[in-house]
Order: structure tokens, then C-alpha cells, then sequence
């Protein structure tokens, strides 16, 4: 009985020694925290200053002055300048090609030939026939100036002569008649050798030797078509139609056809006509221009960026397009000041290219703009100068020499 009395003992000892020890642990935890806060409070005592913003990194470009050329831009298709569906004018059996798909051709060479031998023929009869009645018609002279010898003398009746003259008449339109017959067959034993009507390239054959041509189902036989020169039909907003037509009354106005990415320049040309009339859906008006395409590259069916020259402004102050932005108050530009700030700075600004845009007013030569992240830009912000790809690094706040 004194043993359990004295465990009970021991334990509620042991017990209230564990909780002042945690209890004297919390306490110094809320001495120390108290002593941060002071700390914190006192005079003199403060949080280390805040870090300097960090310069936004940015691209520029100097604005410039020289020769701009001015263009318009729009988007075309090249079309051959003649395209020819070759088609046989006889029926017959094609009997051969005389072409390599994909030849260049000039006007008058082989292109098939259609089995010859009945048009032939027919000819031949035609010409037969002809000799026959010219035949005929110089035995029915010769009788005829006999009669007339012989009339004066009434050793022939003049009902005779007379029906003698008609016979004469009716055979010289006979031989007249003939020759037709000749002529249509000679036309018809030509169209069966056919031959290239212009100069151009050949495409796929479109049918093969052996097979019966008809020419009332105007089966093709090859397509040609003329790639030098060729065509470019394009459109153009309306808007510019008084720049083009004043451009075009000054002397010839050039094209120059980029392929679609904007990075290869595929030929140069002249426009040559405009269309009668503005097509009102979607307000633009349609170019024809003409490419000598020497080098073969532009093809029909290609899809082209056409620029047309409409002027060139001498000694015209330029910066990147890039660089003109738009505000509720209008144009403006982040001009790079010497201490490695920005201002904004308003601007007049005439043509715009889409690749470099013309200051009226504004901007001196030599000052520089930024390019690149004006949306993180605002007057007075410290701006990092760093070059463009492929360009080499620009201190800030410098200009063109």
C-alpha cells in the first residue's frame, strides 16, 4: 500500500516538473519576440532602402535622312502571259508526240500528229477531180470557139452557141468549186500535224498515242503556257488609287514581286493597266504588271507580295515602323536620352512603308528611338541599350555619326 502511494507521488512530481519547463520555454519565446519588436521600433532603426529598378532592356534605331523609296503593298498571283489548251480540229488516231513534258516550245514546233493517211487521200481525190473538170472545161473552150466561127456563117444554130457558153460557164465554176474542195482538204491534212501556236513551256500530257482524238469532245492533248514574260494580277486598296495614277502619268512604274515570307525578291516588272473598275466588296482595285522572269522565278499559280514604287521622297528623315507607337493623344516615339532615360516624344508622321515610316515633324537626325518593349516603357524610365540580332551592342543615349 506505501509502495502505490508513493509511485502516485513521484509521478504527479515528475508531471508539474515537465510543465514548467515548458512553460518557462514559452516564456522566453515571447521575451525574444517582444525584444525583435522593440528593436524595430526604436529611432535611428530602419529597414535597409529599397533596391534601384533595374534598366528595361530595350532595341533602337537612329533616325536617318536620305532617298526612301515610297511602295504599296498588296497581294498577287502570277499568271502565265499566254496559256494555250491544245486540242485536236480533226479526228483521227493520235499517232505521236513530238514533246518532252515540260519542254520549252517555240511557235510552229511539233506537238502530236494525227494519222494523216485518210485527209491525204482526200486531198488527193480533191485534186483529181479538179484536173478533171479543167479537163472538161478546155474541150468545152476549144467547142465554144469553134461555134463561134462557125455562127457568122449559120453552119451552127445560135441556140447552140448559147448552150454552148453555159456548159462553158458551169465548168469554169466547177474548177472554182474544186479548188475549195482542195483548199478544205490541204486544211484538214494540216490539222493533223499539230504544232505549238506560241512559245512556252509544256505540261503534263493529257492523253496518250494510240487513243482516238475527237475534236467535238475537245479532249486536250498538252497545256502551254508562256512563262517569258509573264504576268502578275494583284490588289491594292482604293485608297491608293490617286498615288498610283499619278506615279503611272510620270513614266513607267514599277513592281517588285517577294515571295510570301517577305524575304526573297522573286523579279521586277512594269505595271501595265489598271482595272476599269473597283471591286466594292472588298474595296481594291486590281494591277496587271509584267515580269521578263529571265530566271524563271515566278511560276503560274504562285501567291506573291507585289510592291509598287509610287515615289521616292529625297532626303526624307526615317526611323523603323516598329518604333511609331499610338496613344490617345496620337503618335509618339521613345526617344533615348543621353543619361539612359526615355521621353516621349510626338510625333508627324507622313508615309509609312510598313518597314520604315517618314518624320515630318518631330525628331532630329541622329536621335534615337526604341524598337522593342515600349509596352513596358514610361517618360523617365532607365533603359538598357542592346543590340538587335546579328547587330552589335549600342551604349545608351548615343547617336549616329
Amino acid at each position: 500500500m506505501m509502495n502505490r502511494h508513493w509511485q502516485r507521488l513521484t509521478g504527479a512530481i515528475r508531471a508539474a516538473g515537465r510543465t514548467r519547463v515548458v512553460m518557462f520555454g514559452l516564456g522566453l519565446l515571447f521575451l525574444a519576440i517582444m525584444a525583435v519588436n522593440r528593436a524595430a521600433d526604436k529611432p535611428g532603426q530602419s529597414a535597409s532602402s529599397p533596391a534601384t529598378p533595374q534598366a528595361i532592356r530595350v532595341e533602337t534605331a537612329v533616325a536617318t535622312r536620305g532617298d526612301t523609296p515610297i511602295y504599296i503593298e498588296g497581294l498577287g498571283t502570277v499568271q502565265a502571259f499566254y496559256t494555250v489548251t491544245v486540242t485536236p480540229r480533226v479526228d483521227g488516231e493520235l499517232m505521236s508526240l513530238g514533246f518532252v513534258e515540260g519542254q520549252m516550245v517555240k511557235p510552229g514546233d511539233l506537238l502530236a500528229q494525227i494519222d494523216p493517211r485518210p485527209y491525204q487521200a482526200a486531198y488527193d481525190q480533191a485534186i483529181a477531180a479538179k484536173f478533171k473538170d479543167a479537163a472538161q472545161l478546155a474541150n468545152a473552150r476549144r467547142d465554144l470557139e469553134r461555134y463561134v466561127k462557125l455562127a457568122p456563117e449559120e453552119f451552127t444554130s445560135q441556140q447552140t452557141l448559147e448552150t454552148q457558153r453555159a456548159l462553158v460557164a458551169q465548168l469554169e465554176a466547177q474548177v472554182v468549186g474544186d479548188q475549195a474542195v482542195i483548199d478544205n482538204a490541204k486544211t484538214q491534212l494540216d490539222y493533223s500535224t499539230i504544232r505549238s501556236p506560241i512559245q512556252g513551256r509544256t505540261g503534263i500530257r493529257m492523253t496518250d498515242p494510240g487513243n482516238i482524238l475527237h475534236a467535238a469532245t475537245a479532249t486536250g492533248i498538252v497545256v502551254v503556257t508562256q512563262v517569258q514574260p509573264i504576268s502578275v494580277i494583284f490588289t491594292l486598296p482604293e485608297s491608293s488609287l490617286a498615288a498610283i495614277g499619278s506615279a503611272m502619268a510620270s513614266g513607267p512604274m514599277t513592281v517588285v514581286a517577294v515571295s510570301r515570307d517577305g524575304k526573297t525578291q522573286l523579279g521586277s516588272g512594269i505595271v501595265g493597266l489598271i482595272d476599269n473598275q473597283i471591286d466594292q466588296s472588298t474595296g481594291t482595285i486590281r494591277l496587271k504588271a509584267t515580269f521578263p522572269n529571265k530566271d524563271n522565278k515566278l511560276w503560274p499559280g504562285e501567291f506573291v507580295n507585289a510592291r509598287v514604287l509610287v515615289q521616292t521622297r529625297h532626303d526624307a528623315l526615317t526611323i523603323p515602323s516598329v518604333a511609331v507607337q499610338r496613344g490617345p493623344s496620337g503618335v509618339f516615339a521613345y526617344v533615348v536620352t543621353p543619361d539612359a532615360t526615355v521621353e516621349m516624344r510626338p510625333l508627324e508622321v507622313g508615309e509609312d512603308t510598313g518597314a520604315v515610316a517618314v518624320v515630318e515633324k518631330g525628331l532630329d537626325e541622329g536621335e534615337r528611338v526604341t524598337t522593342s518593349n515600349q509596352y513596358r516603357l514610361q517618360p523617365g524610365v532607365h533603359v538598357q541599350v542592346v543590340a538587335a540580332a546579328g547587330a552589335a551592342k549600342v551604349p545608351a543615349g548615343s547617336r549616329a555619326k
